[in-house]
């Protein structure tokens, strides 16, 4: 087998011939000689000159003097202190204490009141749609249903009950700025219970909201419904995911609505068609019954929501 060649990493030498060995031998003997004397004639000059300038050679000292002493601060200067878990949780405390974050119901509450909508129904054509402080508005207030939208698309389309439209010679939408609009129905899903609007004219920069697959959806998962019970509103409440895949009978038995989310988050008339929120302030359902055993319309805890896939494909967007 080949070796491969070894290369010395001395520098070549000259192959320059020589007169006569004994010349060469002399050469030799008389270099060594040479270097010694040319380094004596250096360090003299050297010396001659810092002796010539005295300055100078102080001025040197000095210099080598502060540079020794820098280094000696650098390699001799005590380590920084180790910051300790301890320390870290310290310094948190005392952040929060300062500034306390918010909850994560209120930051989903904040994500998602941009795109929730009040919703009226007008049962009498001569019905403006105006709240007035008389009597005569009391008396309109109960030819009028109430309830609560979700906006999905920014173009004006809102999810709500199908209930709370259903008769309405006229439907009417308050936007979170106070914006107000007529809406049209455009799309109708009676056996989950909703329907489709259109707002007729938009707020400025209208936020559409975000929704979310319930695929991961489980029993105690935090979610808060966002609507106007009983025309109050925006209100908030907080609870959690009961159940999933739950039924419902309305009070008079016509009519049963499955695959539904249970949820325990206080919900009463005004709250129908609102969104269900997760703490990421996505949607995963909208809101649509509660269940008493007793003639009250009001809320004892159980609540129940249509999932979103089914909402969305109310609106004919895609599943997830």
């Amino acid at each position: 087998m080949k070796k491969a060649p070894l290369y010395s990493r001395s520098p070549r030498r000259a192959n320059f011939p020589t007169d006569s060995p004994s010349q060469a031998a002399g050469e030799a003997d008389t270099a060594p000689s040479k270097r010694v004397a040319s380094s004596a004639q250096a360090s003299g000059g050297r010396t001659a000159w810092f002796q010539r300038h005295p300055t100078a050679q102080w001025a040197l000292t000095a210099a080598v003097l502060v540079f020794a002493l820098v280094l000696a601060g650098v390699f001799l200067r005590p380590g920084a202190r180790v910051i300790t878990q301890e320390d870290i949780d310290i310094a948190v405390r005392a952040s929060l204490e300062k500034e306390p974050l918010p909850s994560a119901a209120a930051a989903a509450y904040e994500t998602i009141l941009p795109s929730v909508v009040r919703v009226i129904g007008l049962m009498n054509d001569k019905d403006d749609g105006e709240d007035r402080a008389d009597k005569s508005a009391e008396a309109r207030a109960m030819d009028r249903s109430l309830g609560t939208g979700v906006v999905i698309i920014d173009n004006g389309t809102i999810l709500t009950n199908l209930h709370v439209v259903a008769g309405a010679k006229r439907v009417r939408v308050r936007f979170a700025n106070g914006h107000e609009s007529d809406a049209v129905l455009v799309g109708e899903q009676p056996e989950n219970d909703l329907a489709v609007l259109r707002a007729t004219s938009l707020p400025d920069d209208l936020e559409a909201a975000t929704m979310r697959s319930t695929a991961d959806l489980r029993p105690g998962d935090h979610v808060i419904a966002v609507g106007h019970p009983f025309g109050i509103g925006p209100s908030v409440s907080y609870g959690v995911v009961s159940g999933m895949k739950r039924e419902f009978r309305a009070p008079d038995g016509a009519k049963t609505l499955s695959n539904l989310i249970q949820f325990d988050a206080a919900a009463n008339p005004g709250n129908s068609g609102g969104p269900l929120v997760t703490m990421d302030g996505q949607v995963v359902g909208v809101v649509t019954a509660i269940l008493n055993p007793s003639e009250q319309r009001t809320f004892i805890g159980i609540g129940f929501a249509v999932p979103i896939e089914s909402a969305a494909s109310a609106a004919g967007m895609p599943p997830f």
